[in-house]
């Protein structure tokens, strides 16, 4: 394990997608405002946060779109609904300091990882912008080449 993901601890779903369509600028960690059977389910590791984005409003950030799925021991009627908007809990400088830098074009804040850190839900969001064609297909190229040297180190 290597010493990033000491300091997380369990990561429980992670947002690979993101660090291909956006460029990362800065990264925070944020406690998350849950209801039973969503902590649960968490555990479980039956979250999606492919399509989930971040939202300041009225001074609070909102975590939209995550799809965390109903908890199966529980019945229908104590379940949660699974894309509900929830609280993210953030410092007030942290807060103040991103609706300053999403007000500029074209930043947005995006899930990166979901994980239990002593036995509480954190959640990664990540400042971000978005890549153009032309960077996506670097990533790529550049990817490929580096799997190709590998490759080639393994071979000697």
């Amino acid at each position: 394990m290597s010493k990033e993901n000491q300091s997380q601890g369990k990561l429980v779903a992670q947002n690979r997608k993101a660090r291909f369509l956006y460029e990362i600028l800065e990264t925070y960690e944020a406690g998350i405002e849950l209801i039973g059977t969503e902590v649960k389910s968490i555990r479980a590791g039956r979250v999606n946060l492919q399509d989930g984005y971040g939202l300041i409003r009225n001074g609070e950030v909102w975590l939209i779109n995550v799809n965390i799925s109903p908890y199966e021991a529980s019945g229908y009627y104590f379940n949660h609904e699974p894309k509900r908007t929830r609280k993210l809990l953030l410092h007030r400088h942290e807060i103040s300091k991103l609706i300053g830098k999403t007000e500029q074009k074209g930043l947005t804040l995006v899930p990166l990882k979901m994980y239990l850190k002593k036995g509480l839900v954190k959640v990664q969001i990540g400042l971000a912008k978005g890549k153009k064609m032309r960077d996506k297909r670097e990533t790529i190229k550049r990817r490929e080449q580096e799997r190709e040297m590998q490759r080639v180190v393994r071979r000697v």
